[in-house]
């Protein structure tokens, strides 16, 4: 028995299937009526109940894409989805795949993640398809008369409601959505036959049309023309007042700027109406404006790609784009920081679809931000309809009435309008032609929010290059052949630039016509900075390029960006940004906004603003230039402040049983941040680690000495947890390199330096500044520097191997803070005290010292002491035989540990925990354990520490084998 070829999936209602059966057509159908059959000849084929025939219509209506499977669980099922909602979708999609197998042409077929339904000439195959590519091809044709053949045979295939007889969610929507796709065709049908001149056939269809959506005022409008070319010019004009009546009674507003301009023409029996002249048959004026495409442009992949789907999406009668059906011109707004390629990523674009304009091109530099004054609108449009061929002298003087017989030139005309650099939304708006068959182009610094929300624009940010678009750019300027020498000065480039396009296209342009002067241009770089992209010519100049984005900001506006091209770290949030600014949070977050609108600065994840490198270079040299040094400092302490003080809250959060210190109050102006609990203060440590480091680099370069080092206190804590000691290390260099005449500050600098050097396998540095510490608190009677001192001498002589030499420090430190009255630091020296004893031996001395001190921390609950403890237990649990107790204890520590954002410690724990793990038997836990410690200790950067844990977990894998 031959299979029957199957060519055609239709789905409307009923969804009709066309079948190739030798060299005759068999006609064939799916059914969405409560039950849904394949019928080929005649013959039924089964296609089994009501939600196994919706999966067949989810993936028929996507065709041939892939489907995941968790989308057409929601499909089928919606928010009721079974809880075994994927096995029965599996049985469905395998008894559709029997149903259809005995036809060719179409197949479910599963690929990685989800299903597709495949099919043979997809428009031929599914007759949603064929409808859609007929609509398009009908808008691209530039016949009306062939663009309503095509319209007409696409909505005959229409029969009725798309998916009739299924329910659910999605069926609802995506009917819905069909239904305006099959009202935009007709509405494109309308206006075709309209141009053609056969308004008075279409009287009744529109009338019908108009009553069932009164609110669409494309309809209203073809109901109008129609009226007019039937002679019925008075209805027109009353249909208009009555809408306009309901329009201002209902929503309070008047008809849009097109339907209000329709009136106006039929008001004035404007000739453009009659078909008679809209189409003299003589020439046509065809502008051809537009620039050619830059030469060096590269990559850009996205961006292009996005431009294209507005451009799809203004094709797609249902408009399901951003903008939507019925906007008033395609536009796309590209923007984008001065320099970042914006107006060649447009010109690139324009210039590879140039066969979609068959009525021509309109192009403009409106130098919004550009030496000079911007371009008026009244003149842009007197060159516009000059290139239209309307001469000047018959132009009206009137801006409205210029902007009106703009629109009425443009109306049903495929043409490309860009306007580039644009400034504001009120230099673009008359610029914006008429009917819906235009594509714009948008080029501006700024985002002209209004022009989204109120004439449907399409937002295309423009970025950064990547690394390798910017080495295919400078290969265009310098060749494929080079040396190594040559290599190393390309990749110093492109790192300098950090993908900034002008940066990259001037120096492109510099060592075009002098290869040779490539390293000299590098030495420059590395010499003068940005200074070193300065011209005379300001469009050669990277400065002067930049400093035309501040032309339209307020004067507080430029004062801010200057501020934040000299404030520490590597972005900002609206709170460090109030505080720099000496502002509210609120307006901080206007201004904030309005630099992002003006694409001087770019919104990152969290909450933040970012500036790129060069553009931070500009804002310095601006803030330096243009700000009296008096207000730079008062900035930078306030910052300094902000980030100190909110550290500060943050340190107490983690570890509220550290000794205190006394901060000066925050400078006037200064709103530190407020964190309400540990994984707050954790969050915000871990996210301004790199501001508190450039706030210290900040106290330094200002002599502001006590700050320096109160920043190194409140980094401690979190540094430990998290594992940075080398930036441990160099906050506490810098404490010590700061003149501080509090002996107990010195005291504390040396301790904690010493510590810090210890934590990287320094010993005899970190010996010689403990010793130095010990002798300054001995020397003025500091008990409690005393203890804390030899506490961290215990732990360094345990880090040379001298268990004897820590135990004793041990010792001395819990005696002490015995006579100090100071019962958390006891509990720390019991603790140390019995770790000592038991990794010297002596395990039952070690553990009732451990578990005195596990009770201290526990009685003043301190968490991050009581993991210690535990701990600890655990280590002399495992090492007296007691493995599953040693588990438990070790289990308890690694809980608090993980509270507590301690993930330094947290490894230790793991490391910790395997051992007993391992001698009870359990492999396969203590792999797990170790494991996770390996990952751990390589992203803390503890190699040796990794490679430990790496032997571990080889030597029981070799057990392992040795078992089997």
């Amino acid at each position: 028995m031959n299979r029957l070829p199957l060519s055609c999936i239709a789905l409307v209602s009923p969804l009709s299937l066309v079948c190739a059966h030798g060299e005759g057509v068999v006609t064939a159908r799916v059914v969405l009526l409560g039950e849904v059959a394949v019928r080929i000849d005649g013959r039924s084929v089964d296609l089994g109940p009501a939600k196994q025939r919706c999966v067949l219509a989810a993936l028929a209506v996507d065709a041939p894409r892939l489907v995941p499977a968790d989308r057409l669980v929601a499909r089928v099922w919606g928010a009721d989805a079974p809880r075994r909602g994927r096995k029965t979708l599996y049985s469905y999609l395998s008894r559709l795949r029997r149903a259809l197998s005995g036809t060719d042409g179409v197949a479910v077929v599963g690929r990685s993640g989800g299903y597709a339904l495949v099919v043979d000439r997809l428009d031929q195959v599914i007759d949603l398809h064929r409808f859609r590519e007929l609509c398009v091809r009908a808008r691209e044709h530039g016949d009306d008369v062939e663009a309503a053949r095509l319209l007409t045979e696409a909505l005959a295939l229409w029969r009725g409601s798309a998916l009739t007889g299924v329910n659910g969610a999605w069926v609802d929507a995506e009917r819905d959505r069909l239904e305006q796709e099959r009202l935009a065709a007709r509405n494109d049908l309308s206006d075709a036959r309209l141009r053609l001149g056969h308004g008075a056939r279409l009287v009744v269809e529109l009338a019908a049309r108009a009553a069932e959506h009164p609110w669409d005022e494309r309809v209203a409008g073809q109901y109008m023309l129609a009226l007019h070319q039937n002679g019925r010019t008075a209805d027109a004009l009353a249909h208009y007042r009555r809408l306009r009546e309901r329009l201002v009674a209902e929503l309070g507003t008047d008809p849009g700027a097109a339907l209000r301009e329709l009136h106006r023409q039929v008001l004035a029996a404007d000739p453009a109406l009659s078909p008679a002249t809209t189409d003299p048959g003589g020439p046509r004026a065809v502008p051809l404006q537009l620039p050619s495409a830059p030469a060096l442009f590269t990559g850009r992949v996205p961006e292009l790609a996005e431009l294209d789907r507005a451009l799809a999406t203004s094709d797609d009668p249902a408009g399901h784009g951003d903008g939507g059906a019925g906007t008033t011109a395609v536009i796309s707004a590209i923007g984008g920081t001065g320099g970042v390629g914006k107006t060649w990523l447009a010109l690139t674009w324009a210039n590879r679809n140039l066969h979609r304009f068959p009525d021509g091109q309109l192009f403009v530099d409106l130098r919004g931000f550009s030496p000079g004054d911007p371009k008026q609108a009244t003149e842009v449009l007197a060159d516009f309809l000059s290139a239209l061929g309307v001469e000047r002298d018959r132009q009206p003087a009137d801006p409205d009435a210029r902007a009106a017989l703009y629109r009425t030139h443009t109306t049903g005309k495929r043409l490309l309008v860009l306007l580039d650099n644009a400034a504001s939304v009120e230099q673009v708006v008359p610029l914006l032609p008429g009917g819906g068959s235009c594509t714009v182009l948008i080029t501006s610094r700024h985002r002209l929010p209004a022009l989204l929300a109120r004439h449907g624009a399409r937002p295309v940010r423009v970025g950064l290059l990547t690394d390798a678009e910017a080495r295919a750019l400078l290969d265009t300027a310098l060749g494929a052949a080079r040396g190594a020498d040559v290599e190393r000065a390309v990749a110093e480039l492109i790192a300098w630039c950090g993908g900034f396009p002008l940066a990259l296209g001037l120096i492109a342009a510099r060592v075009r016509s002098h290869p040779d002067l490539l390293h000299d241009v590098v030495a420059e770089l590395r010499e003068h900075g940005l200074h070193a992209l300065d011209s005379d010519d300001p469009e050669a100049s990277l400065p002067a390029v930049l400093s035309w984005s501040l032309r339209h900001l307020t004067e507080r506006q430029r004062e801010v960006f200057a501020l934040l091209g000299v404030a520490p770290g590597p972005d900002t949030d609206p709170h460090a940004a109030a505080s720099l600014t000496g502002s509210s949070t609120p307006d901080t977050r206007a201004v904030l906004r309005a630099l992002t609108d003006a694409s001087l600065i770019t919104p990152v994840p969290g909450g933040r603003y970012a500036m790129h490198d060069l553009v931070r270079a500009y804002a310095g040299a601006t803030a330096h230039a243009t700000l009296p040094a008096a207000v730079r400092r008062a900035a930078l302490d306030r910052v300094v402040d902000f980030y100190l003080h909110t550290a500060h809250t943050a340190d107490r959060l983690l570890d509220p049983h550290r000794e205190t210190i006394r901060l000066a109050p925050p400078a006037p102006g200064v709103r530190p941040r407020q964190l309400p609990d540990v994984p707050a203060a954790l969050a915000w440590l871990d996210t301004h680690h790199p501001h508190l480091l450039a706030a210290q680099h900040t106290a330094i370069a200002h002599r502001r000495h006590e700050t320096v080092w109160h920043l190194a206190w409140v980094l401690t804590t979190f540094q430990r947890h998290r594992g940075h000691r080398h930036d441990e290390l160099a906050v506490w260099r810098a404490a010590a390199d700061a003149e501080l005449p509090d002996l107990a500050a010195r005291t504390l600098v040396h301790r904690l330096l010493g510590d810090a050097h210890a934590a990287l396998g320094q010993h005899e540095v970190a010996v010689a500044h403990l010793h130095e510490a010990l002798a300054l608190a001995e020397r003025h009677g500091n008990h409690a520097q005393q203890a804390h001192t030899h506490h961290t001498l215990s732990w360094v002589w345990e880090q040379r191997g001298d268990d004897r030499q820590a135990l004793e420090h041990a010792r001395r430190a819990l005696t002490l803070y015995r006579a100090l009255d100071q019962p958390v630091g006891e509990a720390v020296a019991l603790n140390a005290v019995g770790w000592y004893a038991a990794r010297l031996g002596d395990h039952d001395s070690g553990r009732a010292d451990c578990r005195a001190g596990l009770a201290l921390y526990r009685r003043h609950h301190d968490l991050a002491g009581e993991a210690a403890a535990l701990d600890s237990l655990g280590y002399i649990e495992h090492h007296t035989g007691h493995h599953r107790q040693a588990v438990h204890h070790y289990r308890e520590a690694l809980a608090l540990r993980r509270a507590l954002g301690n993930t330094n410690q947290a490894a230790d724990t793991l490391d910790n925990l395997g051992h007993p793990h391992a001698a009870l038997g359990e492999r396969a836990r203590a792999r797990e354990v170790w494991r996770e410690a390996l990952v751990s200790y390589r992203e803390q950067g503890r190699n040796a520490d990794a490679e430990r844990v790496r032997r571990q977990l080889r030597d029981l894998d070799g057990l392992d084998d040795t078992t089997t």
